[in-house]
């Protein structure tokens, strides 16, 4: 009986192990996805206006010639980006009204605002650290 408790716990521990290296790996993963977003989205911005990544993605959000979705994913990626410099920007564009539904191609996201500025406001970004380093 006693080497059946001994086996059981290790099952228990090996089963433990391989659940938290599919998280890591998860999130890593994820981590990795997000910050190949926010590099490419940087690059567009500034090969289109110049400047600084942040400079750049403020024009973006500001350029009412843009499509909504390309401003929502300047929104998103000065979120991510977590510069507050860019805080006045996106605040000009926040109503404080989010809808219940809003098309990404219709309206500027006042979720994804809202979002932007919590993260702006020292919000917690817990997969910045994996990529953060690579934004040229």
């Amino acid at each position: 009986m006693n080497v059946l408790k001994k086996d059981i716990k290790f099952i228990l521990l090996l089963i433990s192990g391989v659940v938290t290296s599919v998280f890591v790996l998860f999130f890593l993963a994820i981590g990795v996805v997000i910050g190949k977003e926010v590099n490419a989205t940087c690059k567009l911005a500034t090969e289109h206006y110049g400047g600084t990544c942040v400079t750049a993605l403020e024009k973006t959000v500001n350029d009412e010639a843009n499509p909504y979705r390309v401003r929502n994913s300047a929104v998103w990626t000065l979120g991510q980006l977590g510069d507050p410099k860019a805080l006045p920007t996106l605040k000009q564009h926040y109503t404080g009204t989010i809808p219940d539904r809003e098309p990404l191609d219709h309206t500027l996201s006042q979720y994804e605002l809202k979002k932007a500025i919590r993260l702006l406001q020292n919000g917690t970004n817990i997969t910045a650290f994996i990529w953060r380093g690579s934004i040229h």
